[in-house]
């Protein structure tokens, strides 16, 4: 897919219910999690995630991707 064909996301807000929850690591102790904006097309453990999509992930991962650039400063 190229830049060109990527969908535009001009629609309404999504409801916390919709956000997709991503773990990101396989400990058996739940960390505090985060709601990010992605700004650049991201794989999480086999799913693709397009630039514009609310993800629930844990903090410290959201921490990791805003210093990478991953998250969209809003």
């Amino acid at each position: 897919m190229t830049t060109k064909n990527l969908p535009q996301a001009t629609g309404p807000e999504v409801p916390a219910s919709g956000i997709k929850t991503a773990h990101a690591s396989s400990a058996n102790v739940r960390p505090p999690m985060e709601t990010i904006m992605l700004s650049h097309h991201l794989n999480i453990e086999g799913t693709d995630y397009l630039p514009g999509s609310k993800v629930r992930v844990p903090s410290d991962y959201a921490r990791r991707l805003r210093r990478q650039g991953y998250v969209a400063r809003t």
